[in-house]
């Protein structure tokens, strides 16, 4: 297995299996373009994608710069083999790197496989939280 950063949109294309829904055009170029949007794949033997992983850094006046993991995701057959811990050390790298204090995730309550990950990769439980969100795009 291998990783490596993801910079173009048709890279994006061979690993849409890897993503909730088919990536947009315009939102995967934007995403791309942006030096703090980190988007990771983890290659099989054969080169096909069977891992991803995207990380944001977000920066406060109080507070400096940290890695929000957005998503990861390894395909069904490639579960259980580090993948997903993989590609978690390696957006940490990415953070310290580039200067991050820390990284965060959320996860479901009842996500046993991504909290077992997360914690294989050396994060720790925080705090329980509310979520609260807006729905933009409705009227």
């Amino acid at each position: 297995m291998r990783i490596e950063r993801v910079t173009a949109a048709e890279e994006v294309l061979r690993g849409t299996d890897l993503f909730d829904a088919p990536p947009i055009p315009d939102a995967t170029r934007r995403f791309l373009s942006d030096p703090t949007h980190h988007l990771l794949f983890a290659y099989d033997d054969a080169g096909r994608p069977v891992g991803m992983i995207s990380g944001v850094e977000t920066t406060h006046p109080d507070k400096g710069t940290e890695m929000l993991v957005y998503e990861l995701g390894v395909v069904p057959l490639a579960r259980l083999q580090g993948i997903g811990s993989a590609l978690v050390r390696a957006l940490a790298d990415i953070a310290r790197k580039n200067g991050c204090y820390g990284m965060w995730v959320a996860t479901d309550h009842d996500n046993v496989a991504a909290q077992a990950t997360y914690r294989s990769a050396g994060a720790s439980e925080e705090t329980t939280f509310l979520l609260m969100s807006w729905d933009l795009l409705a009227g």
